[in-house]
């Protein structure tokens, strides 16, 4: 498959870069949920680096974790 994405002008110069940083937006995400998937399964805190999380920091995690999910969704994208 190919793509060809055409912008003119410096004017739309930010839409290029957005549109070419698509993956990184998805490595991040990515990034992200893994973080707070690590504070939900194996308890490691964020906030107190080699201390183990507390029940609210993980509640909090998954419930970020289930608003990225939510908003993706909206967009139709997945982190899959």
């Amino acid at each position: 498959m190919k793509i060809t994405i055409e912008f003119d002008g410096n004017e739309e110069e930010n839409d290029a870069r957005t549109a070419l940083d698509g993956y990184k937006w998805k490595l991040a995400m990515w990034d992200l949920d893994q973080e707070l998937r690590s504070i939900v399964k194996y308890q490691n805190s964020i906030i107190n680096h080699n201390q183990t999380a507390s029940s609210e920091e993980m509640d909090t995690a998954d419930k970020i974790r289930e608003e990225i999910r939510r908003l993706l969704e909206n967009y139709n994208l997945s982190l899959d």
